[in-house]
């Protein structure tokens, strides 16, 4: 049921129907309901068009900076790459500069044998054997070690058979399958067969 009463003004009528006695009823105010202030949202009236040329000015300020840390970032990945390439190409090409360094001292031992106005065959011996000596010290420091199987059992990893000959005529005795004589040794650089030792092995 609706009042009679004439409204002000601007007024919408109340619907008494389904009033309750004592009860009040209060007009919302326009835009009641809604959330004040949203972020980024304009207040009604409010012009931001003379913020938008500042807004583009640092949006491409932070572009620009972007793209120079995109630029140095690649520039420092390229240098890292072509210093590790360098590093490689020198490691293949000086690989065994230390090696050849420690010989140059036996060539020098051999060199001075050779300047003896009268060699004796004492001498001779004497400088073969220090020169020996200096070429054994020069394969222990680049880890190249010799392998001398004799009376070991057979290893065809770092030996390599020339003949067999039958247990009973080694001597002295060598079990079947074992080393009986070693003619020429064998060689490692860290732990890898650098060439087999060739031997004759008792047959079984």
């Amino acid at each position: 049921m609706q009042s009679d009463r004439p409204n002000s003004a601007g007024e919408q009528p109340i619907d008494a129907t389904n009033a309750q006695p004592g009860q009040e009823y209060e007009s919302s105010p326009p835009g009641a309901g809604q959330q004040p202030g949203q972020p980024g949202d304009a207040l009604p009236g409010q012009d931001l068009s003379h913020e938008l040329p500042q807004m583009l000015v640092d949006a491409q300020a932070k572009a620009s900076e972007n793209y120079d840390l995109y630029v140095r970032a690649l520039a420092e990945m390229e240098n890292v790459r072509r210093r590790a390439q360098e590093d490689v190409s020198k490691a293949h090409k000086y690989a065994i500069e230390g090696f050849a360094e420690s010989l140059l001292p036996v060539r020098d031992s051999l060199e001075m044998a050779l300047k003896a106005d009268t060699p004796t065959i004492e001498s001779i011996r004497e400088g073969v054997e220090a020169t020996l000596k200096l070429l054994g010290s020069v394969f222990e420091k680049n880890k190249l070690l010799e392998i001398d199987p004799t009376g070991q059992r057979f290893d065809p990893n770092r030996h390599q058979a020339i003949s067999m000959v039958p247990v009973g005529a080694t001597n002295p005795p060598v079990m079947a399958n074992h080393v009986v004589s070693v003619l020429q040794k064998g060689y490692l650089i860290n732990d890898r067969v650098l060439r087999p030792a060739l031997v004759t092995v008792a047959q079984g």
